[in-house]
């Protein structure tokens, strides 16, 4: 499969208007399954290595040079005996991550055997705070037995967890063979026109975030003439409090691997990919063992069970970076380039990997497709409530009693959710609730009523998001915690646009201004509204568009809080004098 990425990799489209051109894209095969293999060799990407890369590609090593800097996960130094990594966003800040960082710091920072790194979400909020020793994830209350651990013989790989009970979008019971639906598709027993009107009567949505109808977007790639087609399955899953569809590949890789594949047979697809990021060691080996079943199945060949279709899938792993969670910055990275996003259009079900037409969805969505075509879109849409269709996996983190991976019908309110995850940590009252991931607003605790589905948040003034839930209890300053949020997306900009990357910016420096005098909000809130307009107006993609939009919700809420207020003094004081 490494081959045959290769030899794409030398055709060069035409470019359509609208794509860029700009210096230092070069045509040639992609570098990145390269270097991630010298790195997982090395520890590290050695100069020798480079420069033999550079000769055998006739690649100029300034270009290397280039890709390396861009992306956090590559090393140009060698890493130190251990390498602990602790988390510093949002569902960790809110359990004490600073606290724990400042503690590691005293135990270890004289030590020349560790190297300490605060990072960016590790996907393991349901950990919070989390660290990562050598890449194995863990709590930070076992960092110090880990390091002790890693410093004598190293540590094992962790395992992924595989779940205890079937989820209710799993068509399969346990102990039957997998594949069915695709094994009839191939069979002839299913037609593809069928199956994509069963998911346009669904209503199913891409569940990464943007929402776009499912059956219409396999439906644009299939009716595009030019050839060869791919598939890709976004598993770039790296917004703080977003941790569902690492679950999903850790329990349902069949899913996973059976909608991608049905896909790839919809549209005329031979070659597709996951394209995992490199924190999720774990559920990646599950998803390699899952792959290797399926060619030892012969559902992965040159002539899928006989049926004369060509079927191929491998796994690609991201090289770091939130921002190539956003579809073109993916196709970038994969092309070997900076991960930078495309202006759109063209879109990448028309010119997608390599200028072709691609198909791309996330895992969850690809995980819900083999149920909704065996069993049909009237009993998909059955299963949601309150006017919702459909099912919907939510990773619920923060001041809960039990953080994790919850998969309910979709419009269950935000309060039921949160009493399915235990409630409140302590009795506390609830603050707030980020329901969607960093990119969404905060609501207040008056909205605990809302559906969780795509419009009713919309009206309430956020968005479902990335399905990534966190629970802020009273006695939180919310203000700090939007203000981890914003360091979060300015950290993650990619810089492509002024915008975002100085727009973020200045707005983090404001906020965290005013944090440290001590003063309120409202100190800074014009400058603030200008900085989020512009961002969010002019922005190339979704970081910039939404990076301010949760200080902006917590703004609000203080505002609202305060008028009441006053509004309750002022009622209050016309009783007394009635």
């Amino acid at each position: 499969m490494a081959a045959s990425n290769g030899d794409v990799g030398m055709r060069v489209q035409a470019r359509p208007p609208g794509t860029e051109a700009r210096a230092g894209k070069f045509p040639g095969p992609t570098l990145m399954p390269e270097l991630t293999a010298i790195q997982r060799d090395h520890g590290w990407l050695p100069r020798e290595k480079l420069t033999e890369l550079s000769r055998e590609h006739d690649r100029p090593l300034y270009e290397i040079e280039g890709l390396i800097s861009f992306y956090p996960h590559f090393r140009t130094e060698p890493p130190s005996k251990v390498d602990l990594h602790v988390c510093h966003d949002l569902s960790c800040w809110l359990h004490g991550s600073d606290e724990r960082i400042a503690e590691i710091r005293a135990r270890y920072g004289d030590d020349v055997e560790i190297e300490i790194q605060e990072v960016s979400c590790l996907g393991r909020c349901d950990l919070a705070p989390a660290v990562a020793i050598d890449e194995r994830p863990a709590p930070a209350a076992e960092a110090v037995q880990l390091v002790a651990a890693a410093r004598q013989d190293g540590l094992a790989p962790a395992k992924a967890h595989r779940g205890d009970a079937p989820r209710a979008n799993d068509p399969y019971a346990p102990g039957e063979e997998h594949y069915r639906v695709l094994r009839r598709a191939l069979a002839g027993e299913l037609d593809r026109d069928d199956i994509i009107a069963a998911l346009n009567d669904s209503e199913l949505r891409g569940l990464g975030g943007a929402g776009f109808p499912t059956g219409s977007k396999w439906e644009l790639v299939r009716q595009q003439d030019n050839t060869p087609k791919y598939a890709i399955c976004n598993a770039d899953e790296s917004e703080p409090a977003a941790f569902k569809d690492r679950q999903i590949m850790a329990e349902q890789p069949h899913l996973v691997l059976e909608g991608l594949l049905l896909g790839m047979l919809v549209t005329g697809s031979e070659e597709g990919w996951i394209f995992i990021r490199h924190e999720y060691g774990p559920e990646e080996e599950v998803l390699r063992e899952e792959v290797a079943s399926l060619r030892a199945a012969g559902l992965l060949s040159e002539d899928a069970l006989g049926s004369g279709v060509r079927l191929e899938v491998d796994i690609f792993t991201s090289p770091g970076g939130y921002i190539l969670g956003e579809e073109t910055a993916l196709l970038e990275c994969m092309e070997g380039h900076r991960g930078e996003p495309r202006n759109k259009p063209p879109f990448p079900g028309v010119y997608g990997l390599w200028g072709q037409p691609t198909l791309m969805n996330s895992v969850e969505t690809f995980a819900d497709v083999p149920v909704i075509v065996e069993r049909g879109a009237e009993w998909w849409k059955a299963q949601g409530v309150n006017g919702a269709g459909g099912l919907k996996f939510f990773a619920v983190s923060g001041h809960v009693m039990r953080p994790g991976v919850y998969c309910l019908p979709m419009g269950t309110t935000l309060g039921e959710l949160v009493t399915q995850a235990g409630g409140v940590r302590g009795g506390a009252k609830l603050l707030a609730v980020q329901p969607g991931g960093a990119s969404s607003n905060f609501l207040g605790p008056e909205r605990l009523d809302v559906p969780l589905d795509f419009q009713p948040l919309l009206d309430a003034g956020s968005m479902l998001g990335a399905g990534g839930v966190v629970v802020v209890a009273e006695g939180t300053d919310l203000v700090a915690a939007a203000t981890n949020v914003l360091r979060f997306f300015r950290n993650e900009s990619c810089g492509k646009c002024v915008p975002c990357r100085v727009g973020s910016h200045k707005a983090l420096l404001l906020l965290t201004d005013v944090l440290t005098r001590g003063e309120g909000p409202e100190a800074v809130a014009d400058d603030l509204e200008l900085i989020e307009e512009a961002a969010r107006m002019t922005s190339i993609c979704g970081l910039g568009q939404v990076a301010l939009g949760p200080v902006m919700s917590v703004l609000r809420m203080r505002t609202e809080g305060q008028e009441g207020e006053q509004a309750e003094e002022a009622g209050a004081a016309r009783t007394h004098d009635a």
